[in-house]
């Protein structure tokens, strides 16, 4: 492995010494939103928007990308709650968070090398709230990883076939690997477009300490305006019956090109041995037991500003999350389902 690393290092010094530059790219986001659960709770569990009956702040993003000949460069850093401590890693309680900071190597037309630390290729939604069209994120996008440190090959065997594989630190989402398991684990990504609109993603990720996890990520451009996205994963844990199942589908549609309606239906399933937070009230999703979450967003759009107002319901097979008992007598109440509505700001440059 350190060959590798040692051979990718020197073609990457190399290219940017007899190569010219192109200009630097600077892009980034920033949001904040207000949210209301209908129970006066702060009550389904999953990332992001979790103040209850608050205007809070998302994060602001800020990227970099510079192109040098066959070399390209991608640094992309975060600052407020979105990005810093619910994205984790948490920096020692630091405002800020690295999500992207890496380097490629087009060594041929098909063939690309990169080293650092990457927004995972894993799943369908992504931290940015620019990449995704519900505010809000899944229980899949929560308990998967965020992102993945080491290096990777991506091969392009035609326009429609693509495969990527690396090796990566074995824990999800630090900064550095436990000396103890390091850069060992295995990750490939089966990319295809079989037809025009059509794009699929085989995932895989396997490692001793972080566990295997199989995703299958998809979105079809039915028509100019109808889009279907599909996300399923299964993800085993170290232990024996640990881990989890999911499925979300993902239609929108585009009246116009300043309003949209997007929809997110997930089934997410605790496997037997495994406990995964609804809310900070109640056990939440445990062995076998599952939660069915149906999210519906709009998109209003008026230049770079886009305004999310969103709402969402989420039911599990028991009872799982708290009504609105708990804000008043201070009791847990347990209920079956929860539901939210927020609105969200983004801004995009």
């Amino acid at each position: 492995m350190k060959k590798v690393l040692l051979i990718l290092a020197l073609a990457l010094t190399t290219s940017m010494t007899f190569a010219q530059d192109t200009p630097l790219e600077i892009s980034g986001s920033g949001d904040l939103y207000y949210k209301y659960d209908l129970s006066k709770n702060a009550n389904i569990g999953t990332s992001f928007a979790t103040d209850q009956n608050s205007a809070s702040l998302g994060m602001v993003a800020i990227a970099l990308k510079k192109k040098t000949g066959k070399t390209s460069f991608v640094s992309e850093v975060s600052f407020g709650p979105r990005g810093a401590g619910q994205s984790i890693p948490d920096v020692g309680g630091q405002s800020f968070h690295i999500q992207n900071l890496y380097a490629s190597y087009a060594a041929t037309e098909k063939l690309t090398l990169t080293a650092g630390y990457m927004a995972t290729f894993v799943g369908y939604e992504v931290i940015s709230p620019l990449g995704n069209l519900n505010y809000s994120t899944s229980y899949l996008f929560t308990n998967g990883p965020f992102q993945n440190a080491g290096v990777k090959a991506n091969y392009a065997f035609s326009s429609k076939v693509g495969l990527m594989v690396g090796a990566f630190n074995d824990q999800w989402n630090v900064y550095k690997a436990n000396p103890a398991f390091g850069l060992n684990a295995f990750g490939a990504q089966l990319s295809l477009a079989p037809v025009e609109g059509l794009t699929a993603y085989i995932n895989f990720l396997d490692g001793s300490a972080s566990g295997t996890i199989i995703d299958l990520t998809a979105a079809y451009q039915i028509t100019e305006k109808f889009k279907l996205g599909v996300n399923a994963a299964d993800y085993s844990g170290t232990a024996d019956d640990t881990g989890y199942n999911g499925f979300a589908v993902y239609p929108s549609y585009a009246f116009s090109k300043t309003f949209g309606l997007a929809l997110r239906a997930e089934n997410f399933t605790a496997k037997k041995n495994s406990v995964y937070s609804a809310n900070g009230f109640s056990t939440g999703v445990t062995g076998d037991e599952s939660v069915t979450a149906l999210t519906l967003s709009a998109n209003l759009k008026s230049g770079n500003l886009t305004f999310i107002p969103e709402f969402r319901m989420d039911s599990g097979s028991k009872e799982m999350f708290s009504d609105s008992d708990f804000i008043t007598t201070g009791n847990t109440m347990a209920t079956k389902s929860a539901s939210q509505v927020s609105l969200a700001v983004v801004y995009g440059f």
